[in-house]
């Protein structure tokens, strides 16, 4: 999670008026990756992604294509599997090539819906993706459902929509490279930061289970994830491992979230306790940002939550642990190559969860990055330097 400053941008959602959002899919001609909408968004030389890259403090050093970037809104299910739209970012290389093969990467905690990658709101949102279709790889960054340009609001750390979203948006990339007479491959290797780390696993068993006619998964490179959300995130951000204002920050972003999706509590204070009972839910709305939570949340758990609420988040049981146990189970009997990259000294997510997912894989490693902060925030870095590595090792499978 970054802490930015935002504007507030109007008329996101204008595209769902056309689109039968809300409706209930209907067996295999549900639509699911068809495109709605695409928008042109920059198409930049090899001198300006090296620019864009080096002003965000991603290295340019594997830059060997200009790229063109585009936004593109297509369909896709929401946690009910009811139709609605969704956006990402494509970025294509600007080569020769006519057969591409294929990233897909899965984006950090962003609470304010303009900081999703298609909304190109600043360079840190698409670098990663500009480092891989530079490379020379079709790149895909899904937004997920309620951020960009979909309805609703996000439904965070939801694995399935992750995986949903993500491999929609695959689709949607598939038949916009075939109209500009470009063949995306069958493996697809994916990859994701913090949040987009558990996404990314989850999008790699959907392709291993067959989820898709023609996509199939070719390695996987997690980044600093939160894999075992039970065992090792929550009582980080519960018994103070995790610092202010992400401890709360995530906590927070977690309940109003899941409750969403799973009803863990019916009036706010039953689970928050004055005076935030009466504000929380709005913070989560996808137009504030960090330094609205900043400014109005407390420094601790214990402030934010009722004795209820902090029992629930210790002890979960019922549809909470259902949850969370869906949740870390995203590693579970992955068979491709997986190398998991974390930073010992991250201070948001303990690295001992990609330890984890590498005991649930079949074939899992595990690779130090070292501390390299960005803003002074060592997990941040870890996007930074996981990016390069990740690039540096899927150009080395064929």
């Amino acid at each position: 999670m970054r802490m930015l400053k935002h504007t507030v941008v109007l008329g996101l959602v204008a595209a769902t008026t056309a689109v039968a959002v809300g409706q209930p899919a209907q067996g295999g001609d549900d639509g699911r990756g068809q495109i709605v909408a695409v928008q042109p968004l920059r198409s930049l030389d090899a001198a300006a992604v090296r620019a864009t890259l080096t002003g965000a403090q991603f290295a340019p050093g594997e830059v060997r294509f200009g790229v063109d970037t585009f936004q593109v809104v297509y369909r896709t299910v929401d946690a009910n599997r009811k139709r609605t739209i969704a956006s990402g970012l494509v970025a294509l290389p600007r080569n020769d090539e006519r057969q591409l093969r294929v990233v897909s990467y899965a984006h950090g905690t962003e609470l304010n819906r303009t900081d999703a990658p298609s909304m190109w709101r600043d360079e840190w949102a698409v670098a990663p993706a500009l480092a891989y279709a530079s490379a020379g790889f079709a790149a895909v960054a899904p937004d997920y459902l309620g951020m960009g340009l979909g309805p609703g609001p996000h439904p965070y750390l939801d694995v399935t929509t992750e995986a949903t979203a993500s491999l929609d948006l695959l689709r949607a990339a598939r038949t916009f490279a075939q109209e500009r007479s470009k063949t995306l491959k069958r493996e697809v290797y994916v990859t994701g930061f913090s949040q987009g780390a558990s996404a990314a696993t989850a999008l790699g068993g959907a392709l291993e289970h067959g989820a898709d006619d023609w996509f199939r998964l070719g390695a996987l490179a997690p980044i600093s994830g939160a894999f075992d959300f039970r065992g090792h995130e929550l009582p980080a951000l519960l018994g103070g491992t995790v610092p202010p204002p992400y401890n709360v920050g995530y906590l927070g972003y977690l309940v109003v979230a899941w409750n969403r999706l799973h009803g863990l509590y019916q009036r706010p204070e039953e689970f928050f306790a004055a005076p935030y009972a009466g504000r929380v839910e709005t913070l989560y709305d996808g137009v504030h940002g960090g330094e609205d939570l900043a400014a109005t949340l407390p420094a601790s758990p214990q402030e934010l939550f009722t004795a209820h609420g902090l029992d629930v988040l210790r002890h979960p049981t019922g549809p909470f642990a259902q949850a969370l146990a869906e949740h870390d189970g995203s590693c579970d009997g992955l068979r491709a190559p997986v190398k998991l990259f974390v930073d010992r000294a991250d201070e948001q997510v303990p690295a001992a969860s990609s330890d984890f997912c590498a005991t649930r894989a079949r074939n899992a490693t595990v690779a130090d990055l070292g501390t390299h902060p960005w803003e002074e925030s060592p997990h941040l870095g870890t996007n930074v330097t996981g990016t390069a590595a990740a690039l540096s090792w899927f150009r080395t499978l064929r």
